[in-house]
Formats: C-alpha cells, sequence, structure tokens
C-alpha cells in the first residue's frame, strides 16, 4: 500500500519546525561565510554555532507582537546565541533565507520523489514484460481498431514515466538555487563571495541575477513538470477505468476482502482509485496555474506570491507522492482478465483484420480505391448483420479472382501484428 514513510519525510519537509530548520541552516551557511572572510570571528561563530537554536512556541508568541514570521525566528534565535547573534542575518533581507530555504526544502522533497517514481516505473515494466506478448484489441476514438498487446500498451506507460522523471531531475538542478544578494539583489551589503560560498555549504547554485526574491518562473516550471507528470498518471488511470468497465472488464484494480463498492448495490467493484488520480491531477494543474501567476511581480518583488506557495507547493508534493504510491498499488494487483481480452479481439467477427486485407489486394495490382470499396463493403455487411468477416471474403467473387483461400486466411494471424514486439521494448530499454 502506501509508503506512510516517505510521506510522513514529505510532511515533515514542510512542516513548522522543519521549515524553521531549514532557515537556520542557510543563516549559519552565511554566518560561516563571513567568517572565512573576516566579518566574524572564530570564537563568535563558535558561540553561535554552538547555540543557534530556536523555540517555535516563543516564535509564535512574538509574531503576535511583529507580525513577521522572519523577525521573529530571528528574534528567537537571538534569545538563545546572546550578543553573538548581531552578526546572524548580517547585510541580508528575509528572502534571501526564505528563498534559499525554500530551494532546500524542494530539493529534499524531489529527492524523494524521484526515488518513489523510479519504484512505479520499474513495477510497471516489470507488468509489461509479463504481458509482452499478450495480444488484445487496440483502440482509437474508443472503437476497435488492430491488435496489440498488453505489454505494449503498459510500456507505453513506463516509457511516458521515465521521461517525465527525465523532466523532473532537470527541474532539480534549476530550481536548487539561491540567493543570498540582500534587498534588492545588488549585494551593497554583502559581496558576492559571501553568496558563492554560503551556497557552496548548502549544496545550491547562486541565481545569476535575482531581485529581492529569486525568479519564480523557476517554481512555476517544478509546478508544471509535476502537473504534467500527473498528467501521465492521469492517461493511465483514464485506460484502467475504460477497461475496467463491465462490458470491456480487461482490467481491474485491487479489491480488497471486505471492501465495499456501493451502499446500494453490493455487486459494485468500482475503479475509485484510478478515478481518485484523475481527480488529484486536477489538482496539480490549478497549482501550477497558480505558480504561473506567481512569475509577474511587482518591481524587485512584493509579496502575493508568498501566502501562494505556502499553499500549494507543500500540497503538490504531498499529491504527487501520494499519486505514485496509489498507482505503485494498483499495478501491483492489477487483474488482467485474459478470457475478455480474448472475447474482445472476436467481438467484431474479425473486421479488425481489415487494413491487412486491403494491402494484400492493393499488392495484387488494383487500384487502393478499389480495393478499399472492396475490402469497407464485406466489413460493414460483417458490421451489421454479425457475420464473420473472413467467411465474407473467402465468398466475395473480386476476393477470389486476387487471392487464394490460403492468402485469404493468413491475412487474419494475430502474430502478424507482434513481430516487432521485441524491437520496441527493446528501443525504450536503451533510452
Amino acid at each position: 500500500m502506501i509508503d506512510r514513510y516517505k510521506m510522513q519525510e514529505i510532511s515533515k519537509i514542510f512542516d513548522d519546525i522543519n521549515r524553521f530548520e531549514y532557515w537556520l541552516k542557510v543563516e549559519l551557511a552565511v554566518c560561516r561565510a563571513w567568517n572565512r572572510f573576516g566579518k566574524i570571528p572564530d570564537d563568535q561563530l563558535k558561540n553561535i554555532l554552538d547555540n543557534a537554536s530556536f523555540d517555535i512556541d516563543r516564535i509564535n508568541e512574538i509574531e503576535k507582537t511583529t507580525n513577521h514570521d522572519v523577525i521573529s525566528f530571528l528574534t528567537s534565535v537571538a534569545e538563545k546565541v546572546g550578543d553573538s547573534s548581531r552578526f546572524i542575518h548580517m547585510g541580508m533581507t528575509s528572502s534571501d533565507m526564505l528563498d534559499t530555504a525554500l530551494a532546500l526544502q524542494i530539493k529534499d522533497a524531489l529527492d524523494i520523489l524521484i526515488d518513489k517514481i523510479g519504484v512505479l516505473a520499474d513495477i510497471i515494466l516489470k507488468r509489461a514484460e509479463e504481458t509482452k506478448y499478450l495480444a488484445a484489441i487496440g483502440r482509437t476514438h474508443g472503437i476497435h481498431a488492430e491488435i496489440t498487446t498488453i505489454g505494449l500498451k503498459f510500456l507505453s506507460f513506463y516509457a511516458e514515466i521515465k521521461r517525465d522523471l527525465k523532466r523532473i531531475r532537470r527541474v532539480r538542478g534549476e530550481i536548487a538555487v539561491g540567493k543570498i544578494s540582500g534587498a534588492v539583489g545588488n549585494y551593497a551589503n554583502l559581496p558576492p563571495e559571501v553568496e558563492s560560498l554560503a551556497m557552496e555549504f548548502l549544496g545550491l547554485e547562486a541565481d545569476e541575477v535575482s531581485t529581492q526574491i529569486v525568479s519564480r518562473d523557476r517554481h512555476a516550471t517544478l509546478l508544471a513538470t509535476l502537473s504534467v507528470y500527473g498528467a501521465t498518471l492521469e492517461r493511465i488511470a483514464i485506460d484502467i477505468r475504460s477497461m475496467q468497465r463491465t462490458e470491456i472488464g480487461e482490467f481491474e484494480e485491487p479489491f480488497k476482502t471486505g471492501q465495499k463498492g456501493s451502499s446500494a448495490m453490493p455487486h459494485k467493484r468500482n475503479p475509485i482509485l484510478s478515478e481518485r488520480m484523475v481527480g488529484m491531477a486536477r489538482l496539480l494543474r490549478a497549482n501550477s496555474l497558480a505558480a504561473m501567476e506567481n512569475i509577474a511581480l511587482w518591481d524587485e518583488r512584493d509579496i502575493s506570491h508568498s501566502s501562494v506557495e505556502r499553499v500549494i507547493i507543500p500540497d503538490s508534493f504531498h499529491i504527487a507522492l501520494y499519486m505514485t504510491e496509489k498507482m505503485r498499488y494498483i499495478f501491483e494487483g492489477l487483474a488482467v482478465r485474459n478470457e475478455n481480452i480474448e472475447r474482445n479481439i472476436n467481438f467484431t467477427n474479425g473486421v479488425i483484420f481489415s487494413q491487412r486485407v486491403l494491402l494484400k489486394l492493393i499488392e495484387k495490382g488494383i487500384t487502393r480505391e478499389n480495393a478499399y470499396r472492396i475490402v469497407q463493403n464485406n466489413a460493414m455487411i460483417s458490421w451489421k448483420e454479425k457475420k464473420s468477416f473472413k467467411e465474407l471474403l473467402l465468398n466475395d467473387p473480386e476476393v477470389k479472382k486476387l487471392m487464394e483461400s490460403k492468402e485469404i486466411e493468413e491475412c487474419f494471424d494475430i502474430d502478424y501484428y507482434t513481430k516487432y514486439v521485441d524491437f520496441i521494448f527493446n528501443r525504450v530499454k536503451e533510452v
């Protein structure tokens, strides 16, 4: 089921206590950098490092008066450090600490998410390998098209998730950026060398040009990338929902002993998890739109983005991780109903082999237009009158003039449609 430990780890990254821990980590990194450049004496730095801490209840108490969370935090730390606290936050503005700490939070949260998406991808690939040659009807527009395999369907999901992983890893590099450049980003009260060294201590890069904040295009890209990943899981979920419909019945979500599907109808086994995936993907997209709105701020900065980010960034990580874990659970227990898959292949009396017949007739030298007419006429009769498409072709005078019975029979060979399955699997694995 859900990896609750990982969910708790994500929650801890964004809870109040850990948020202040990240803040303190940034402030101490800057103090260490100032010490290297001789602005903070060794004994003062030692006192800061030995005693710097905070009391969350005290922060909340101070904030009732100050109505400023950063000042309340710094006051609480100062009370623990004493006189040496004059060196803490030296030359900095609130967003130096806030944006840099946020980058650390996001980086740590992405590491958890990337790990779990990798696990999901491996599980889907395993299911793809298990069903590699399991022939099934492919559908376009919801209508029976031609033969594919369940393995190829799952492989498509795997390949898309791998692309999502690449995008998420790439955005991790773009978002792992902080700034210690002062009130409007001009380094007036601290040199760029302090920022560079502090970022080295923190494992981040410095924003190449910041205002009072790190530009929010980075954060918008992050949430857009998570929303694309959510859309991938939504696509998979919709496919599973569709295949679980009673009249199709090819897939079925896990259904535990004792689970109930309906308060009114005891027979129901509904695809509730896949439906939940669709709803959560909508939340990710909504959060992504809010992040886009955060890009355009006034001048060097306003705080209209701040309240939004306190909701959308933690929530998006929680949603993305939850969806990942639920989709893993679905695939680990997904039932593939072979008997229904075979029934559906035969449901249309063979008209799904129409393109094979069309191409064979063209090979015999007639025009595509004539071949299409012959094949479509027989297919429509088969469809409307529920007759065997193969038998209609075997008895069609125009077809009999051009093709032997054996050649017609060969057009209905399922193996013809699976001959490149290994090629496709190998190509995906090579990427």
